[in-house]
C-alpha cells in the first residue's frame, strides 16, 4: 500500500543536466533504503544509485562522479541529480523503496512506474 511516482524525466542534449524526483505516498510507517534503477533500450534493469536510511550512498561506476542521490525524509522523497549526461544514459529510470506499512509488518520493496530520460543531439 505504498505508491512511488517518478517525475523530472525528459529530453536533453549531451552535457546537460536533469533532476529526477520520486515521491512515496500511502500507508507508510517507515521508509528504509531507497534506490534508483534504469533500463536502457534492449537491456536489463540495473541498480545505479543507492541511499540508506542514514544517508550512506553508493553508485555504479558508469554514473559515479556525475550523478548524486539524496533524500528528504520529511517529504518521503528521493532525488537523483544527473549532470554531464551522455547518450548512453538514455533509459527508463525507476525508483525503489524498502518500507514497512506498520510497526509489525514485514519489510517490502515497492517500485515506481518509471520516467523516460533521452540524451541526444
Amino acid at each position: 500500500q505504498v505508491q512511488l511516482v517518478e517525475s523530472g524525466g525528459g529530453s536533453v542534449q549531451p552535457g546537460g543536466s536533469l533532476r529526477l524526483s520520486c515521491a512515496a505516498s500511502g500507508t507508510i510507517f517507515r521508509l528504509d533504503a531507497m534506490a534508483w534503477y534504469r533500463r536502457p533500450p534492449g537491456k536489463q534493469r540495473d541498480l545505479i544509485a543507492y541511499i540508506s536510511s542514514d544517508d550512506t550512498t553508493n553508485y555504479t561506476g558508469s554514473v559515479r562522479g556525475r550523478f548524486t542521490i539524496s533524500r528528504d525524509n520529511r517529504k518521503n522523497t528521493v532525488y537523483l541529480q544527473m549532470n554531464n549526461l551522455k547518450p548512453e544514459d538514455t533509459a527508463v529510470y525507476y525508483c525503489n523503496a524498502a518500507a514497512r506499512t506498520t510497526l509489525f509488518s514485514t519489510v517490502k520493496n515497492y517500485w515506481g512506474l518509471g520516467t523516460q530520460v533521452t540524451v541526444s543531439s
